[in-house]
């Protein structure tokens, strides 16, 4: 006879046996995780949006608390350098001091050469 195993008693045969995680692990929760990985990437992300998925998750026994805490900070992490780098764009150039800058010299444009109108060259026929 084939009994289910329910939620606590995965949740206990998880931490008895490290390895059995990845045997046990809902395909749904894969997916979770790795839909807000790569939405983290996109300018319209929202981390509210991707904590309550995972706490979802976890109140669905799809994965664990430590889990879904570790991708939340890995997706803070993203979030974190993207406004970052959006922040140095947004950051004007330094200006060049008034007294200190070269003048820029407009190179001279060379004069065209024009093909030489004569007589046009005959070709040697072959025999």
């Amino acid at each position: 006879m084939v009994t289910e195993l329910g939620g606590t008693q995965i949740t206990s045969l998880m931490e008895v046996l490290p390895g059995i995680a990845q045997v046990l692990r809902s395909p749904v929760a894969d997916a979770i995780v790795s839909l807000i990985r790569t939405a983290s990437k996109v300018p319209q992300f929202e981390l509210s949006a991707a904590d309550e998925i995972l706490k979802f998750a976890v109140r669905r026994n799809l994965m664990a608390t430590e889990e879904s805490e570790r991708v939340l900070a890995e997706v803070r992490a993203v979030v974190a350098k993207r406004v970052e780098r959006a922040a140095e764009r947004e950051k004007p150039k330094k200006p060049v001091p008034a007294g200190r800058s070269k003048p820029k010299v407009k190179a001279q444009a060379k004069p065209h050469k024009r093909p030489k109108m004569g007589a046009p060259k005959q070709r040697k026929k072959k025999k």
